[in-house]
């Protein structure tokens, strides 16, 4: 953690996570728009004015509540407006293609704060190359930022992962996992909320993204 104060820790988290999760979801649009669906751009959604982006859950009281309770904090923005049928070829690839560039902006984001050093590894474990706030504000960057890309790519709706499936499903397939999503919603705030723990494996490939990242 940043501090020893659990409400600056959580302030200070937030302020983190929100140019992270506007950057995943700018990044969506942008791709989208480059395979020819301008809905996002109509939408004026790739702009980087936090207003057109907060959701009040995702990306203020969840993390906070995260964050108070010396959790990974991971988070989500609102989704920016995709319509498949206007991309130039395959909706499918397409929107797989749209929902991968989200969790590797975080990633590229990880990996480059990464680059400024704020971790060393001695061994098996990652500490921070020096004490002060600044080593700790990018180390905590870096943390963030592993967990988005890691937690969206859960296959779970309407995370990012759940965008990929479809490529590998068969049809009848797809229409099955069509009427899961509805419940979606549910079934995560069950995992993050009520039982956490059984997302604990998450912090195995948020580790690993760190140790790459020092």
């Amino acid at each position: 953690m940043i501090s020893d104060n659990g409400v600056l820790d959580a302030v200070l988290l937030i302020a983190i996570l929100l140019p992270s999760v506007i950057l995943h979801e700018v990044s969506h649009g942008l791709v989208a728009r480059s395979l020819g669906d301008p809905t996002a751009h109509e939408a004026r959604r790739l702009s980087l004015n936090p207003i057109r982006h907060i959701d009040p859950f995702g990306s203020v009281l969840l993390p906070a509540m995260l964050a108070l309770a010396h959790q990974n904090v991971f988070g989500w923005a609102k989704p920016v407006p995709v319509n498949p049928s206007r991309f130039r070829r395959s909706p499918v690839r397409g929107m797989a293609l749209t929902a991968l560039a989200g969790p590797a902006t975080n990633l590229a984001i990880a990996l480059a704060v990464g680059l400024a050093g704020p971790f060393t590894e001695v061994g098996d474990q990652v500490f921070l190359t020096s004490p002060g706030l600044w080593p700790e504000v990018l180390g905590a960057i870096v943390v963030v930022n592993a967990a988005l890309a890691v937690f969206n790519m859960l296959p779970i709706p309407p995370l990012d992962g759940s965008r990929l499936l479809p490529l590998i499903l068969p049809p009848a397939g797809r229409r099955v996992y069509a009427q899961f999503s509805q419940y979606g919603f549910l079934v995560l705030i069950v995992l993050v909320l009520i039982i956490p723990g059984t997302l604990s494996f998450l912090g195995t490939w948020i580790e690993w993204i760190v140790k790459l990242a020092a």
